[in-house]
Order: structure tokens, then sequence, then C-alpha cells
């Protein structure tokens, strides 16, 4: 098991490429499931999550593969013969988006047949507004032994009221839709830019999708779809990390690729504590204040501030002036990393959903653990800016949705290396 090994202090420059978005990317993938043929993916980030994902397929019967070389960021998935409609638990129980095959699976082939994904460590995330969505378009569902069956000789177009926001919910309906016949309008759906991307991919294989990024999405069924080429768009969370990095370090850092439309949160919040951010080549940059200023951070869904970057904004304002209060409202169990900050010397205390972060003059590094992907971010961000040496374990959280993170950030120059524990 590998663990990051770091030397906090040094301000970082430069500049640093925003991989291709691991939240796009899952759905995106699961996707080529609605046409025969080769479908390929570009700018797709090599993550623990999606080599699950292409896993997922290949049992089912799709070719599918990451590309060597100078296209390693390419996968192709073909789909050439019969499929076998179904995700099996130990692969589905390391990736909650695998169900995202569910909508592709039951328009496609009439069936499906999915392991329940269970909860996370960051909380409960049942999928009931998916299938509350499948039977609006006449799937019929059972759960047994574990998995949800869903069965359908053709779905058709219905009205779908989702009781809750939910991003993997609204992209595995409207996967479903596009092949249903007649018309689907769909409410209350997720704004994220990662949904944006999957009904442009949907369209370019031939689907009829309006309205994806606002809350209410209408689609017109049709009979097929078509493989397709797409890049896929940077990763928004990724490349708000890569911001901070660079205000808790001090530095003054250029994250290429990172689009402002989609970090409009973010970048709100630190202008606020103090940071200089401008748009410039294609990317932003952050150069940081002498002295971070506490910000207030509410966590909700897009368009406002992503509970992805909560725990990386929560590590900033470890070493901020003043007092930051911190509240999530999208998981319940998000708050892991807080005891591992404590250990690095940070004052943060948690009163039900809320966190009260009051900065201090610096951190001590210190043998910390990952208990999520977010916040083993959050850890490596406090690790640039403690004295001494950090060590963060379980690093696997960090690899299923960063790409290389300490590569990039050692081409900043960070102290930072990637070393073998000791059994």
């Amino acid at each position: 098991m590998d663990k990051i090994v770091m030397k906090g202090g040094t301000p970082l420059h430069g500049e640093v490429e925003v991989s291709g978005a691991k939240n796009a990317a899952l759905p995106i993938l699961a996707s080529a499931l609605l046409a025969d043929g080769t479908t390929t993916f570009r700018n797709v980030p090599d993550l623990a999550d999606v080599t699950t994902m292409l896993a997922v397929l290949r049992t089912m019967g799709c070719e599918a593969a990451r590309l060597s070389g100078k296209k390693a960021d390419t996968c192709e998935i073909s789909i050439t013969g019969t499929i076998t409609p179904e995700a099996p638990y130990d692969l589905v129980k390391t990736m909650r988006a695998s169900v995202l095959v569910l909508g592709p699976l039951v328009a496609r082939f009439g069936r499906a047949r999915v392991s329940m994904p269970g909860g996370c460590a960051i909380g409960a995330r049942p999928i009931d507004q998916h299938l509350k969505g499948l039977k609006a378009l006449g799937a019929e569902i059972h759960l047994t032994e574990g998995y949800v069956e869903a069965r359908a000789k053709q779905l058709k177009g219905g009205m779908i009221n989702f009781d809750v926001i939910t991003v993997t919910g609204t992209e595995n309906v409207m996967m479903a839709a596009v092949l249903a016949k007649g018309r689907t309008v769909m409410e209350n759906c997720a704004r994220e830019p990662e949904v944006e991307e999957l009904a442009r991919v949907l369209n370019k294989m031939g689907a009829k999708v309006e309205g994806a990024g606002s809350s209410v999405i209408t689609i017109e069924g049709v009979e097929s779809l078509n493989p397709v080429d797409h890049a896929i768009l940077p990763d928004r969370i990724e490349a708000g990390t890569l911001l901070v990095a660079a205000a808790i370090s001090g530095g003054n850092v250029l994250v290429k690729h990172a689009r402002p439309e989609h970090l409009d949160a973010v970048i709100d919040k630190l202008r606020e504590a103090g940071c200089t951010i401008t748009a410039e080549g294609g990317g932003l940059r952050c150069k940081a204040p002498k002295t971070l200023k506490s910000v207030n951070i509410t966590t909700t869904e897009h368009p406002g501030f992503p509970t992805d970057m909560q725990a990386q904004l929560m590590a900033l304002m470890t070493v901020s002036h003043g007092t930051s209060v911190i509240s999530e409202n999208i998981f319940e169990n998000r708050f892991m990393h807080v005891p591992e900050l404590h250990r690095l010397g940070a004052d943060i205390t948690i009163q039900g959903h809320t966190a009260v972060v009051k900065g201090v003059k610096g951190l001590s590094g210190a043998p910390v653990m990952a208990t999520d992907l977010r916040a083993s971010a959050s850890l490596i961000l406090a690790g640039l800016r403690a004295e001494g040496q950090t060590e963060v374990s379980r690093v696997y959280h960090l690899d299923r949705g960063y790409e290389r993170l300490e590569r990039k950030l050692r081409g900043l120059g960070a102290d930072i290396r990637r070393v073998k524990e000791r059994a």
C-alpha cells in the first residue's frame, strides 16, 4: 500500500494542467452501452474509478480498454457481440458510480441486474430516485438478493419530478430516456457541468436532449444511437484543489484548462480569502495574499459551493486569520478529515453539520490517514503548509479521483513523494 510523504513550507510556483473530469468520465463511459460499434473518449483521467468502470463494461461483454503511449488518455469501448446486462457486487462495491449502467442497460437491452451500491464512508447515498425515474418510464423494478433487477420491453416517455436533486440519478434516467418511446420531462434535475457534458455526448450520438444544465430537462426518444469520438471536459474539482494548493502554500500558480464558469463559487471564496484570481492562458492563476482571511462556507447543489471542495477549503481556513464557519448540507459524514487535521495542529470544533475553524499561525507535520477521496486531498493541502514532515496513508482514496496529484505538486516545487508503506 502506498503513502505520500511531504515536507511543507515551500510556496508553489509555475504552471500545472488539469486532467479530464472523473465525474463526467464515469457516466460518459457508461453511455457507450447505448450504441453498437466503437466509441472513443479522449482526455479520460487515469484513475482507479475509471479502471473500475472499464472492468464493469468488460464483464458485460464489451471490449473496453485504455490505449497506450501518446494516446494513454484515450479509452475505446466496442460493442460487437452479446451483452450480459449485469454489474456484479464485487465491482459495484468498490465504486458506487457503477450503478450508472442501470439506465443504459434497461433502455437498450430490455433488462438489467445491478448490485445495490449501499452506503459509503461519507454517508448513505440511496438510489431511490434512480428507481423512481425508471419506473416512471415503465420499467418493472425488483430488489432481490442485494441486486436491482429492471425490465422493460420498451421504455416509454413520462413525467419525472425528483424528490431531491441527484446528479447520478439525473444522469441514469437521462440515459434511459433517450431510447424511450415518446417525450420525457425531468424536473428538479441536477445542474452540474458534468450533467451538461453527458447530454452533449448523448446528442452527438443522435439523442434529442434539451435543457441540461437547468432544473428541467426534456428528451424526445429516438430509436437508436451511434458511437462517437469525444474529448471529456477538464475536472473542476481538481482545478479547485490546485488553486487552493497555490493559496495555502503562499504561492503563485497558473492552473491550465481550469474553466472559470465551472468554478464561480470556489473563485468567490478564494477572492474573499484574499487571493488574486485571474483568467489567463486558457486557465486560472491564483496568487496567494500575505495573510489569508477566514470566510464562511455553506455547501449546496450546483451552482452553489460544491461539497467536493469543502474539505479543501477547510484546510485553507485552518491557517487563515479569524474564524470560519463551514456548513455541510449534502452529506452527513463529510467531516471525517477533521480529527486528522487536528493531528496537524488545526483548531476545529464540530457542531452537528457545522464546523467552526479558528485559524492558527502554523501547522506541524504528523502521520495522518485519509478517510475518503476529498479528505485525502485536504490532508495533502494541509501538508503543503505544515512545518516538518507529513505522511498521508491510505492514499488509494486519492487515486480514485486525482491523477498523479503528487507529481503535479512536485512540478510546482513541492517536496512530496509517493512511497510504499512497510507491511
